[in-house]
C-alpha cells in the first residue's frame, strides 16, 4: 500500500462524476424548459443537491479507491496465507454481511419497499434477508476459491433454480428480488469483497487471480434473487395456512 495518496487523481474523479452527473442535468433543464417551468427557488435547490451529490459521491469513490481496494487486497492476501483454508468459510460469511449491512443502495431499497408497501414490508426484514444471502453466497465464494470449483458450477444451478422460483413467486416478490439482486453489488462489496477475493485467489498456489478471484460479483448478484424470493414463497405459504 505504499505510495498510495489520499487526493491523487481526485481531480480525475471528480471529472468522471460530473461527466454522470451532466446528462441527468441536461434532461432536466430540457423538461424545465419546455414542460415543467417549476419556480426558481426549485431549480436552485435541485442545482445545490447536485453540487452537493457531486462532491459526496466524488469524495466517497476516491475513499474506496485509496482504502476500501488496497486494505481488501491486503487482507486477502493475509488471509489467503493462513494454514486452515476452512477458516475462509466463515470469515467470507461475516464480511459478506457486514458490507452488505453498510451498502448504501442496499438501505435505499429498503427503505422504499417499505414505503411502497405501506409499512406492510417492514425495511429491516428485507435488508437482513438481502444481507444473509449475500454472506451464504460470499462463504460458497470462497469454497470455489479454495478447492478451485468452477464458476458454471455455482452460476447455472443457481439461476435455474431462481427461474424455477420465479413461476411459484407473486410479482411484487420477483420485482423485489431482481431489484435487490443488482443494488447488493455497490460500490462497497465491489471495491472491498472482490479485492479480497482477487487476494486470496492469488496468494493460494495453483489458483489463478483471474479464473478464481473474480465471479464473485456474479454469486452477490445472484445472492439477494434467491433470498428474496425463498423469503416471498415462505410468507405466501404462511398465509395459505393461516387461511
Amino acid at each position: 500500500m505504499n505510495g498510495i495518496h489520499v487526493f491523487d487523481d481526485l481531480g480525475r474523479t471528480f471529472l468522471a462524476v460530473t461527466q454522470s452527473l451532466t446528462p441527468l442535468l441536461v434532461l432536466f433543464m430540457v423538461f424545465q424548459f419546455v414542460y415543467l417551468k417549476l419556480p426558481l427557488r426549485y431549480v436552485f435547490n435541485l442545482f445545490a443537491g447536485l453540487a452537493m451529490a457531486l462532491v459526496g459521491v466524488a469524495v466517497f469513490l476516491q475513499g474506496v479507491r485509496v482504502g476500501f481496494f488496497p486494505a481488501g487486497t491486503e487482507i486477502g492476501s493475509a488471509l489467503g496465507e493462513i494454514r486452515h483454508m476452512w477458516v475462509l468459510v466463515p470469515v467470507g460469511c461475516v464480511m459478506g454481511l457486514l458490507a452488505t449491512l453498510g451498502e448504501p443502495a442496499v438501505r435505499i431499497l429498503s427503505d422504499e419497499v417499505e414505503k411502497a408497501s405501506g409499512g406492510s414490508i417492514k425495511r429491516a426484514i428485507v435488508l437482513l434477508t438481502i444481507a444473509v444471502g449475500v454472506a451464504l453466497f460470499i462463504g460458497l465464494g470462497m469454497v470455489r476459491i479454495v478447492y478451485g470449483i468452477p464458476l458454471f458450477y455455482i452460476i447455472g444451478p443457481g439461476y435455474g433454480l431462481a427461474i424455477a422460483m420465479l413461476l411459484f413467486s407473486d410479482k411484487s416478490t420477483v420485482s423485489i428480488a431482481v431489484d435487490a439482486g443488482g443494488v447488493a453489488t455497490g460500490p462497497i462489496a465491489v471495491t472491498f469483497l472482490l479485492a479480497i477475493a482477487v487476494g486470496i485467489a492469488a496468494a493460494i498456489e495453483g489458483r489463478d487471480p483471474v479464473i478464481d478471484g473474480f465471479g464473485l460479483i456474479a454469486l452477490i448478484a445472484l445472492a439477494p434473487i434467491l433470498s428474496i424470493l425463498t423469503l416471498g414463497l415462505a410468507v405466501r405459504i404462511r398465509l395459505r395456512k393461516k387461511g
